[in-house]
């Protein structure tokens, strides 16, 4: 159920061909026709008035929009609790919100291996057995930004900040209930949940809908199938009527507006865990290196460049998360890393998702460079200097926040 060792053992089934789905010589011709890491191109960002493929209302005090994303602001937390509220939980598009009737829909759960499908209508899901579980949904870009503008390298996608991450209550039903009234049981191998969204098309191929396989053992343990976020239906953005949520695993994984599941006896592939969401660069082979489960990360509730009175007593707040395990402690510098302090950690913990901090701090006039830097329970720190990959992932590295007092 550990994301990179399944990875890997999926990286070498590739290699020696057994697959289905996606081949290696269907990689190949994708290769050639967009380039390794081409398909994920810069966006800039859109003007925070325009009407995109995003349905929810997008104040700019509240996001900063990519083309079809929106990244939730930092300073929009400030005073909020330990769940990111719906109004402004970020939103990951590859093309557009489609609009579902959810009296028409049903989830097909497609038994490969049988040559079989099990339908369930939406209020089929909801009379069976539900449960609401805390869950954070990220993108594996998160920070992706700062690979440049810190590190001073290139890299494409979504030039993200750290806003690409939402912490949710999410309900619904579990995963391994729908496939045991579908008659699936663990000797099937992955399984591969397919949203109903418009193909994506990059680089003038259209590489079908989106879709990334995960392994049987993993759906039989706590993947969710939800359809309501915060005690509210889910909102269109960010799935309607259901979407899977996959705890600890990247946000890819968790697959809004599913429509079908398959279920395989062979591993499953697709071009969401072959060209995309594998570690390409100098530092990795050519097909690149098995993805990692998300990584360490802290964050100030303030937009950069904040201005304070200086000589005034402030409180700085903010959070830290690891999907490796609970937050242990953050430390915080406002000196740009000459000196730390520890911060107090306050406020409940459900599920252990992140953990929110505080600090006061009186600054003087001038300018000044706020860092946060977190360790969680298995000894994961963030580092100075993420590893670099063409693709931007995973950046962990601690962020250099300018503000100014005056």
């Amino acid at each position: 159920m550990d994301e990179r060792a399944y990875d890997e053992r999926r990286l070498r089934d590739f290699r020696a061909g057994r697959t289905r789905g996606f081949s290696r010589r269907d990689l190949m011709r994708l290769t050639a026709a967009i380039g390794a890491g081409a398909a994920l191109p810069v966006i800039p960002a859109a003007p925070a008035t325009a009407a995109g493929p995003i349905v929810k209302p997008l104040p700019e005090d509240l996001f900063r929009l990519f083309g079809t994303n929106a990244e939730m602001r930092w300073s929009a937390m400030r005073d909020q609790g330990y769940y990111v509220p719906v109004d402004r939980f970020f939103v990951r598009n590859h093309t557009v919100t489609p609009e579902i009737d959810p009296a028409t829909w049903a989830l097909e759960i497609s038994d490969l291996g049988r040559g079989r499908s099990t339908f369930f209508a939406l209020d089929d899901l909801k009379r069976l057995p539900c449960e609401t579980r805390p869950v954070a949904i990220e993108c594996a870009g998160n920070g992706r930004s700062f690979y440049t503008t810190q590190q001073g390298q290139t890299v494409s996608g979504t030039a993200w900040q750290l806003g690409a991450i939402g912490v949710g209550r999410w309900k619904g039903v579990r995963l391994s209930t729908v496939l045991r009234r579908a008659g699936i049981g663990r000797d099937a191998v992955d399984v591969q949940p397919i949203g109903l969204d418009p193909n994506f098309v990059s680089g003038g191929v259209d590489l079908g809908p989106v879709r990334r396989p995960f392994p049987i053992s993993k759906a039989f343990d706590d993947v969710l199938l939800a359809y309501e976020l915060n005690g509210e239906p889910l909102p269109a953005d960010h799935g309607f009527p259901l979407r899977v949520v996959v705890p600890g695993w990247i946000g890819i994984a968790s697959i809004k507006w599913v429509g079908r599941i398959d279920v395989s006896p062979e591993p499953l592939f697709s071009p969401w865990n072959t060209q995309f969401y594998r570690l390409f660069g100098p530092d990795f082979p050519a097909e690149g290196r098995p993805f990692d489960r998300q990584v360490i990360k802290s964050a100030f509730e303030l937009d950069p460049g904040t201005t304070f009175p200086a000589g005034t007593r402030t409180r700085l707040t903010g959070r830290s998360w690891s999907a490796a395990g609970p937050i242990r402690e953050t430390t915080v510098s406002t000196d740009g890393g000459v000196t730390w302090r520890r911060a107090r950690p306050y406020g409940s913990t459900p599920g252990n998702v992140w953990q929110r901090w505080e600090i006061d701090w009186t600054p003087t006039a001038g300018d000044h460079v706020l860092q946060a830097r977190a360790t969680d329970v298995r000894g994961n720190t963030q580092p100075e200097t993420a590893r670099f990959n063409t693709l931007g992932y995973l950046f962990d590295a601690v962020v250099r926040v300018p503000v100014t007092a005056a």
